[in-house]
């Protein structure tokens, strides 16, 4: 367990990936253009686009390194936009019908999310000071809050700053990956 935790904390790996995920991504784009299947299509699309959704509200609530942020989803949960992300991407990979990947992928994300998160709140700590040590033992990490859905302060929403956020291109992304596979699926018979 601590060899996993070692792994994806690792500076020099994790530099890497980030420069080959978008060749990365687009591969596994194609992959599931070429191996996905419509049998779970509908609710594929539902999961995804509520794990959008997710993340697009938090880029709509979150003013990053300035100040703490309790409002939106960060009421309920101290790690919406993980949550939000882990759905949007389990609604690809629900196209391959296959509950071993879905699995794996889970499993993946999850020690993914801890590590990041774990780094993340070290240096919230450090940044945030007393407020945010406050939040945290108020607010679950992972575990929604549900009790707290019907706050005022939950609802909140502002375009300026999903803007600054790059909200609108994470949202455009995802539609036009959607929009690929779709496209795939539709025209995979013809050649075929």
């Amino acid at each position: 367990m601590q060899l996993i935790h070692t792994l994806f904390s690792h500076p020099a790996l994790r530099k890497a990936f980030l420069l080959v995920r978008v060749p990365v991504i687009l591969v596994a784009l194609a992959a599931f253009a070429w191996y996905a299947k419509t049998d779970w299509l509908l609710a594929a699309l539902v999961i995804s686009f509520v794990g959008e959704m997710i993340q697009v509200w938090c880029f709509a609530s979150l003013v990053k390194n300035e100040e703490l942020t309790i409002r939106g989803p960060y009421i309920i949960v101290r790690n919406p936009m993980y949550l939000g992300r882990y759905f949007l991407v389990l609604g690809f990979i629900m196209l391959l019908t296959n509950v071993w990947i879905i699995a794996a992928y889970t499993v993946l994300y999850y020690f993914y999310m801890v590590n990041r998160v774990r780094r993340e709140e070290s240096r919230l700590k450090n940044l945030l000071g007393e407020p945010y040590a406050n939040y945290c033992a108020n607010t679950w990490r992972f575990m929604p809050k549900l009790n707290r859905l019907f706050r005022k302060e939950v609802w909140f929403w502002n375009w300026q700053v999903m803007a600054n956020n790059n909200g609108h291109w994470n949202f455009l992304v995802a539609l036009a990956s959607w929009a690929v596979v779709i496209a795939a699926l539709t025209l995979r018979p013809m050649l075929v």
